[in-house]
């Protein structure tokens, strides 16, 4: 309350030194109520940024680099655009010939924090040697190959310890070479176009101790991802197996366990007008869209796009040894395709209860 002066007007009354202390205190009171967030909160919280950014990186930033591209190139900026393409056309071969792996990329400890979120781990069972090449096939695709791209993608998984002197690759597909921006992030991680061309070069031009991963099963196998399904799309995927022998590549079986937990994805039978729709944007562009999703950004029980969080382990089988021929015949490669087949089985046989599975869970291949 204020007195009042003759004129009519008040006099404000002001608070005292020791009300003015007391409201201070009260006030820091209200921020050191409020819990802080625990270490353990604060890493899974960069642990749901790394995946969030991966993410994004595979869905969006390929389009979203080509659309703003386009845009400068009607503006002031318009010499970045131009600066560009005429990089993109100096070097457009380059992912066909080995690409340009980045140790400083593969490196980056956001990759710690990925690996973390499910967790992905990775088994080695048998030595690769650097004196030879090898062709590794993935299994099974999933939505998005985390336990491929975790893997031999980053080394925050170890392989290159585990397998020293091996230098991994990753195929994947050839459009996403044709996208700005993208094409490099990809390269810095060591993939390539799964593409003949691609392929050959890094198995018999690019020295020795190169192993290249190829996810065998491809979009075919990825309409058909949902938790708890081991059904592979292998048994007329035999083009992996005749490079091999032509270059005398050693064939090496691979299983991730956990990959198709990681998504819930809406499935339509086959002979369904959505399902033919799906068929034939394999056939012309060679993925198909998939409408699958995971948790949201704030609750694992709300729906979004990032995985659950769930384990994925890799396991890397025993090198079936292929003699080199420079035109190997059907049988032939049938023969090693069946071999190849037999040694996947065991090698999911041996390690399936260890990681998920239950001991009657059977391998299907179609």
């Amino acid at each position: 309350m204020g007195s009042e002066r003759p004129d009519g007007l008040k006099f404000c009354k002001l608070p005292s030194p020791a009300g003015i202390h007391a409201s201070i205190q009260a006030a820091l009171r209200v921020p050191l109520a409020v819990p802080w967030p625990s270490k353990r909160d604060f890493l899974a919280g960069l642990q749901l940024l790394s995946v969030l950014q991966w993410i994004f990186s595979f869905l969006m930033l390929g389009m979203v680099s080509l659309i703003l591209l386009i845009y400068l190139a009607f503006t002031s900026f318009w010499p970045i655009s131009a600066l560009y393409l005429a990089w993109l056309i100096y070097d457009w071969n380059t992912p066909e010939n080995g690409g340009r792996s980045s140790t400083w990329v593969r490196n980056w400890s956001i990759w710690n924090y990925f690996r973390d979120y499910f967790p992905i781990q990775l088994v080695k069972t048998h030595d690769l040697l650097p004196s030879h090449n090898y062709i590794i096939g993935i299994h099974p695709h999933g939505i998005l190959c985390v336990g491929a791209f975790g893997n031999l993608v980053t080394r925050a998984t170890g392989f290159h310890e585990k397998f020293p002197g091996i230098n991994p690759f990753l195929a994947t597909l050839a459009g996403n070479f044709r996208l700005p921006v993208f094409r490099e992030y990809l390269m810095s991680g060591g993939l390539f176009p799964v593409t003949r061309k691609a392929i050959e070069y890094l198995i018999s031009r690019n020295g020795t101790g190169n192993a290249v991963a190829i996810v065998v099963g491809g979009a075919a196998e990825a309409l058909s991802c949902r938790p708890g399904v081991t059904t592979l799309i292998l048994s007329e995927r035999k083009g992996f197996v005749r490079m091999a022998l032509r270059h005398g590549a050693h064939l090496v079986p691979a299983f991730s366990f956990g990959e198709n937990d990681l998504f819930q994805q809406v499935l339509f039978k086959e002979g369904s007008w959505m399902r033919r729709i799906q068929d034939r944007f394999r056939k012309i562009l060679g993925f198909s869209p998939c409408f699958f999703y995971g948790r949201g950004f704030s609750s694992a029980r709300s729906w979004g796009l990032l995985p659950f969080p769930r384990p994925v382990t890799t396991v890397i089988g025993e090198p079936l040894v292929v003699p080199r021929m420079e035109n190997p015949t059907c049988e032939m490669v049938d023969r090693y395709h069946a071999m190849y087949i037999d040694s996947l089985r065991k090698l999911f046989d041996d390690h399936k209860a260890t990681y998920g599975l239950s001991e009657t869970a059977e391998l299907q291949i179609l």
